[in-house]
């Protein structure tokens, strides 16, 4: 199995019933080894059409190659259910992956975002746009902090942890809030059931290798418009040779901010 999922580059060649035209476009790439063995980790890989999606000439390879999974999964989480234009939006984990491309999809969708790290220590490294909204999880404050930015409730939780949050959740929900989770650390998590009930909240699972096809081609549409106009960028904390792979596998491992990424020759 070739591994990897996500990818940027130019179409070398098509196949039956896809535009010739297409042959010398850049583009990025997403789920290339999502149910199948052949992923971007190589010097070529194929794809459906639907999966290469035009790369705009004035943002670069990285910023492409870097939007795939987490920007698929982030576009869900914050417009599953719906326009957030006016609504309060709460991204846990907002130095992950999916989390900052999450706080800025909401922010250019016209939503209030707030957003939360694990540590104090972390707070300096949040986008300084969002920094005065974002609160440490490891503050006996956290939650009263939150209910200050919002005082009538968050109207959507983007979660990444909910096992661990979902009390804090329920404590800064408004009635009908949506909590979108996409992962979590415990696989059985204990709920405030009755609670979340009574605050009449949707609480929605996304696994984004499942998405209906159609919703990641609106997603691949709205994470490139929203990149073409500077409203989403992406940290790169490091970019290896193909032949370092392990080595790159390692440093995610290790913990890193900033997406990490293969250089494949040509």
């Amino acid at each position: 199995m070739i591994p990897h999922s996500d990818a940027a580059g130019v179409i070398d060649a098509v196949g039956e019933g896809v535009d010739p035209q297409q042959v010398g476009q850049r583009v990025w790439v997403h789920g290339a080894q999502s149910y199948r063995p052949f992923g971007t980790a190589a010097q070529f890989t194929t794809v459906p059409a639907q999966q290469a999606v035009p790369l705009p000439e004035h943002l670069g390879d990285e910023l492409g190659a870097s939007f795939g999974i987490p920007g698929i999964t982030a576009h869900r989480t914050v417009f599953a259910d719906g326009p957030v234009d006016g609504k309060v939006v709460l991204v846990h984990g907002v130095l992950g992956a999916v989390g900052a491309v999450a706080a800025q999809l909401a922010r250019w969708a016209g939503a209030i975002v707030l957003a939360t790290v694990r540590r104090s220590e972390d707070l300096d490294q949040v986008d300084s746009w969002l920094r005065s909204r974002t609160v440490a999880l490891d503050r006996d404050d956290a939650t009263a902090t939150i209910r200050t930015h919002a005082p009538d409730g968050v109207d959507r939780i983007i979660e990444v942890a909910l096992s661990d949050n979902a009390d804090l959740d329920n404590a800064v929900v408004a009635n009908g809030a949506v909590i979108a989770a996409y992962a979590t650390n415990a696989e059985r998590p204990e709920i405030p059931f009755w609670p979340l009930l009574f605050n009449n909240v949707t609480l929605r699972m996304l696994g984004s290798d499942d998405f209906p096809a159609g919703i990641k081609s609106q997603a691949a549409r709205d994470v490139t418009d929203a990149a073409a106009v500077g409203a989403l960028t992406v940290d790169v904390a490091a970019c290896y040779p193909l032949a370092e792979i392990a080595q790159a596998h390692d440093h995610v491992d290790a913990g890193s901010r900033g997406r990490v990424l293969l250089a494949i020759p040509d």
